[in-house]
Parts: structure tokens; C-alpha cells; sequence
């Protein structure tokens, strides 16, 4: 199984610190950026082995039809070619942490690839996230589209 090495926004690669050693330690909201900021990547380079990492096995998505998926079903999807994410740019990103457990509200704007089409869209996302075993990994995502 191979270890994700989060990496800040700038690309800086960070390992995550373990209790009693000398590495460099970075606070919770640094690592769930950063575990944020590869996800991204990895669903843009439909990167499976890493996303298996990101979401934890008891991961739901919720699109925005209200539709839910298992982890599972959205790495299938991804390794199908169902849906492909060419683009995705973060456009604002907010953290609330309650212990061993965050909620991130963000927005993003993304190029799409289903079938034939590829298209442009826009989401507002919550996410949670739950810290286990000292790793972040998130649990549970609901996508909205916006109105405009």
C-alpha cells in the first residue's frame, strides 16, 4: 500500500509527522488542505490507487440530484471512463474543525467528461472528513450545483 504525501497548494510536498519524532508537523487544517489538494489532482489524473487512499471505506457521495455512491461506485466510475474530471479548480475552500472531525464548505468550477460531451460546471460542496488512526480521510461529500 502505498503512502500519500500530501503537498501544500505551492506543490511542497509535506510528510506527515508522527508523535515523538522530529519531522516537521503540520496542524490538522495544513493536512486536510492538503489532502484536499491531492484528491484534486488525483480525480483529474483519475488517479484510483490514491483516491482508494483519500476516501475512506465507508465513503458516500451525494451528486446533485441527491443520488448516492459508494466509494466503490465512484472509483469504477473513474476507472471506467464514466466520468473523467480534466479540469478542477478550487475556488474557495473553508474548514471547521470539531476534534478528529472537519467539515469543509467549498466551491469549485470544473471541466467535465461524460460519454461524448464534455462540459463545464460549477459546484458548492460539503464535505466531511474524520481523522483515524492520526490520518485524515474524507467520509463524506454532498454536490450542489448553484443556481445562476
Amino acid at each position: 500500500m502505498q503512502e500519500i504525501e500530501p503537498a501544500l497548494a505551492d506543490g511542497t510536498t509535506v510528510k506527515p509527522a508522527f508523535e515523538g519524532q522530529g519531522d516537521q508537523i503540520m496542524d490538522d487544517e495544513q493536512q486536510i488542505h492538503a489532502l484536499f489538494d491531492a484528491g484534486d489532482r488525483a480525480l483529474m489524473n483519475a488517479d484510483i490507487e490514491t483516491l482508494a487512499h483519500i476516501f475512506a471505506d465507508d465513503y458516500v457521495q451525494y451528486d446533485p440530484a441527491g443520488r448516492a455512491f459508494t466509494k466503490q461506485e465512484v472509483l469504477e466510475n473513474l476507472r471506467s471512463g464514466t466520468v473523467r474530471y480534466p479540469v478542477i479548480q478550487s475556488t474557495g475552500r473553508r474548514i471547521r474543525l470539531f476534534g478528529d472531525f472537519a467539515i469543509v464548505h467549498g466551491s469549485e468550477s470544473d471541466e467535465v467528461e461524460s460519454g461524448e460531451s464534455r462540459f463545464s460546471v460549477r459546484y458548492f460542496y460539503m464535505d466531511v472528513a474524520c481523522k483515524r488512526s492520526g490520518k485524515w480521510q474524507i467520509v463524506g461529500s454532498q454536490l450542489v450545483k448553484p443556481s445562476d
